[in-house]
């Protein structure tokens, strides 16, 4: 029996709620605006990848160092994920999402203090806090968006809202290109050429324009949080019988355990997100190593590219999905992205920026298929909300696949070997879909 959903708002919703928290159809002002929110994600995340490069010359850090910044942001997700989740739970999906955008835009103001304190870690502490905005949207809107309809279409709604990630990555990417990045020589050069207080205000020039993408950035989240405060979101929360009582933390946390294919799914999407945030993080060093004419501007050309390959990767995908068994497209996706990576390690030349590039189109709807799989391996629904966050903890992975490809660079003193830690989180992915494809036929076979 549906139920009408009678939160507040301007902007209203004409969805029923259904026992199970799914709704009778999707309302379609509502599901735009929650994808919205994942290119807001894509696009902090992408200038990290700037700010990589920018960062290593400015503060002369190692390759190890300065994955720290993906350290800094990934960590914000992994710490807050579950309080996100309760305060989710006690409330609404759109108070999460409110309150994600009002601490990312909190975050992104904190950029500017620390471009005049100049020390590398308050600028990690700035990227911190912008993470813990994302966490609350991340642990909102990825449930949210497989909850937001029917059931039967919850991996796809999710697939097509994280189609939005790579517009909002190559929207962050171009900030970072054109508002940080210079033209003329690589920056280590620049400044390399230069000495005492020279180098030093040179230095604090290019910390100022690290300032820029930022400043677009707030204006964009302040018009969404404006349109998300005066619209009327469903609840897509099961409903509660009368008997039934509310799962502590605890009780969930016993329960995840105890589900194999909760575990399989979380360990999978750690090395996942890992693997994709280490290739992004190291394809314009990847580029410069290689090219040693290249500058940062014309370097960050080649994570322009890796985004557009993602979003055709997502988009090819999601088609083929709804024609072909979801495992076995991504048993192709992965088999290729294996291959791809062998490319970039063996092959000493250009051309394995362009397999790296390739490698970004092969991540195709990974995370989105592995997180709506993990999620519907939740048959107490109770625990849902507390689920979705520990799926979203796993995103801790961002914080430690890039700092061990950094320390393999650094203790190899080569990029290209150092993509090795990249390549066996990959096989580890293809090895999760070839499982999910066998159990799927042994269930066939049975039924």
């Amino acid at each position: 029996m549906g139920k009408k959903n009678t939160s507040f708002g301007l902007i209203k919703d004409p969805s029923q709620q259904l026992e199970d928290g799914y709704l009778d159809r999707t309302p379609l002002i509502q599901y735009i605006l929650l994808s919205i929110c994942f290119p807001m994600w894509g696009a902090a995340a992408s200038l990290n990848d700037v700010l990589i490069t920018q960062f290593k010359s400015i503060f002369e850090l190692s390759d190890f160092a300065s994955a720290f910044v993906q350290s800094a942001f990934y960590g914000g997700y992994f710490v807050l994920a579950i309080p996100a989740s309760r305060i989710i739970r006690k409330w609404t999906y759109k108070c999460g999402i409110m309150i994600g955008l009002s601490f990312y835009i909190i975050g992104c103001t904190m950029f500017f203090p620390a471009s005049h304190m100049a020390t590398y870690s308050v600028f990690l502490a700035a990227l911190f806090a912008i993470a813990v905005g994302l966490s609350f949207l991340e642990t909102s809107c990825n449930t949210y968006s497989a909850m937001i309809g029917p059931r039967r279409f919850a991996t796809l709604r999710l697939n097509i809202s994280q189609t939005f990630y790579p517009l909002g990555s190559i929207f962050g990417i171009l900030l970072g290109k054109y508002l940080i990045f210079t033209e003329g020589q690589a920056l280590h050069k620049q400044l390399g050429s230069l000495t005492g207080e020279n180098k030093t205000q040179f230095a604090r020039e290019m910390l100022q324009r690290t300032l820029e993408p930022y400043r677009f950035i707030i204006l964009v989240l302040a018009v969404l949080f404006i349109l998300v405060a005066i619209t009327q979101f469903p609840h897509s929360k099961p409903v509660a019988k009368t008997a039934e009582t509310k799962a502590t933390v605890g009780e969930t946390l016993k329960y995840l355990v105890r589900n194999g294919k909760f575990r399989e799914g979380i360990v999978t999407q750690f090395l996942y997100v890992g693997m994709q945030t280490a290739v992004w993080s190291f394809t314009i060093r990847l580029a410069l190593t290689l090219d040693d004419s290249l500058n940062e501007r014309t370097a960050a050309n080649f994570m322009v590219y890796a985004f557009v390959a993602f979003f055709i990767g997502k988009v090819v995908a999601n088609v083929l999905m709804t024609k072909l068994n979801e495992d076995l497209v991504l048993i192709g996706y992965s088999v290729l992205g294996v291959a791809a990576l062998l490319y970039v390690i063996f092959v000493p030349n250009m051309t394995a920026v362009y397999a790296a590039i390739l490698t970004s189109g092969l991540f195709g709807p990974c995370w989105a298929t592995i997180y709506a799989r993990t999620l519907d391996s939740i048959g107490d629904k109770r625990h849902t909300e507390t689920a979705g966050a520990v799926i979203v903890m796993s995103i801790i992975g961002g914080a430690v696949i890039p700092v061990i490809q950094g320390l393999i660079s650094d203790a190899t003193g080569s990029m290209q070997t150092a993509f090795t830690a990249s390549l066996v989180c990959f096989i580890a992915v293809l090895v999760y879909f070839l499982r999910r494809f066998s159990a799927g036929k042994k269930s066939s076979s049975v039924a």
